[in-house]
């Protein structure tokens, strides 16, 4: 049968565009005018200060797409759960947005332990899985292909970066070093390690258990080795009390606390209870700059113009907000790079040559085939335990994950 010219152009557009809606179909989640993604954070309980407005930042920017025209004319659709920083709500919420809700890909958790749990089942489900702000070592090492994060930091790049920031910026030849003696304090310091051997420094450690209350005996012994400067890389709790200790033993080197123990200043300051000790005390950050500074205002103003009410309340936006944007960009991109007929395997291939500056964190989002952590640097404060300035510079790990 023949067709005059404008009708056999007509038939030809029907059936691509019917062979796209049936392509579409063909992966969960994704339709020709919409991309379903999984969005998750602890909403509620204990945790909400790790995730509430994290989420938001990484809904704002999603909206900011959507306005923009969305990926390829799609326009993102998001399903939000609560995972309340819980492992077994985490699988909870992860489960059902993949086999009910049919997701195309999940972005989500801000609490690692709750994430490390999900991985069997994302590994099973074969779904990408991009985290939100959770560091999520023990899910990214080994490399997973469906699984990717650390858009805060990783607790290896933790480590590795402080080591690189106390032999550049103070010359440190002997370097102090307490960790914890659990798998979160075996990652961080097998970076630092990694990084003290290639700089020629010496790493005086001290591994101490989470729950211990007296550090007498770990600083006396950090005292004794008479380092340089002393790195700590402990839960927030410890950390109020080795400054408090260091200082009622006249310790007057430098302190460097890491990121994962600053959550709350004004808190440990109160714990330490003399703003003495925090003479010669710096902090670890894992943005380009203090919240709210003029680097991060880009952020902020488009928080205040997407949540109107929620930042005229006191608490908002919460410390964390900015981590949300970069994982969203991340997303963004792939699927991006994916072109206008995305599947699940274009995008993790995508998201495994992914390098972007994401305008928020210390330094370039990066992801390879070997290595899923995207951000290894951090920028360093001087806290005087009421104000903080930024010392000059970004400070890398150079630790990266070797296949064996």
């Amino acid at each position: 049968m023949k067709f005059p010219p404008k009708k056999y152009a007509a038939v030809i557009a029907a059936g691509l565009i019917s062979m796209s809606a049936v392509w579409a179909q063909s992966e969960p989640g994704l339709t020709d005018k919409t991309i379903k993604i999984g969005l998750f954070a602890p909403l509620s309980g204990n945790a909400m200060a790790y995730g509430f407005d994290v989420l938001n930042a990484a809904k704002m920017y999603y909206d900011k797409i959507n306005k923009e025209g969305g990926v390829h004319g799609r326009k993102i659709e998001l399903v939000i759960e609560d995972d309340r920083c819980s492992a077994n709500d985490l699988l909870a919420a992860v489960k059902k947005l993949t086999e009910q809700d049919k997701v195309f890909m999940l972005n989500g958790g801000s609490c690692s332990a709750a994430v490390v749990g999900a991985r069997e089942y994302v590994e099973r489900s074969q779904i990408p899985y991009v985290m939100l702000n959770a560091s999520g070592d023990g899910a990214l090492y080994p490399p997973s292909k469906y699984i990717y994060g650390a858009f805060s930091i990783s607790q290896r790049a933790v480590g590795g970066s402080m080591v690189q920031f106390a032999a550049e910026h103070f010359k440190a030849k002997k370097i102090g070093y307490i960790n914890h003696d659990d798998a979160y304090g075996s990652w961080n310091l097998e970076a630092a390690d990694f990084q003290a051997r290639n700089l020629g420094v010496d790493l005086q450690v001290q591994s101490i258990n989470p729950t211990l209350t007296d550090l007498t005996a770990p600083m006396l012994k950090i005292r004794a080795s008479n380092p340089d400067i002393l790195l700590i890389t402990t839960y927030a709790r410890p950390v109020s009390l080795l400054v408090k200790k260091a200082h009622e033993l006249g310790w007057n080197k430098p302190i460097v606390i890491a990121v994962n123990g600053t959550a709350d200043l004004k808190q440990l300051v109160e714990n330490v209870g003399n703003k003495d000790a925090f003479k010669n005390v710096y902090l670890q950050e894992v943005m380009l700059d203090v919240a709210g500074g003029p680097k991060l205002k880009w952020v902020y103003d488009m928080y205040k113009a997407a949540y109107p009410e929620l930042a005229a309340k006191p608490g908002h936006p919460q410390t964390y907000m900015p981590y949300g944007i970069p994982s969203a960009m991340a997303v963004v991109n792939a699927l991006k790079a994916a072109g206008p007929n995305p599947t699940r395997e274009k995008v993790l291939t995508a998201l495994s040559q992914t390098k972007f500056d994401s305008g928020v964190m210390a330094g370039p989002i990066e992801m390879t085939a070997i290595d899923h952590a995207a951000q290894k640097s951090a920028i360093y404060l001087k806290f005087n335990g009421d104000t903080m300035n930024v010392i000059p510079g970004s400070f890398r790990s150079l630790w990266t994950y070797q296949p064996k």
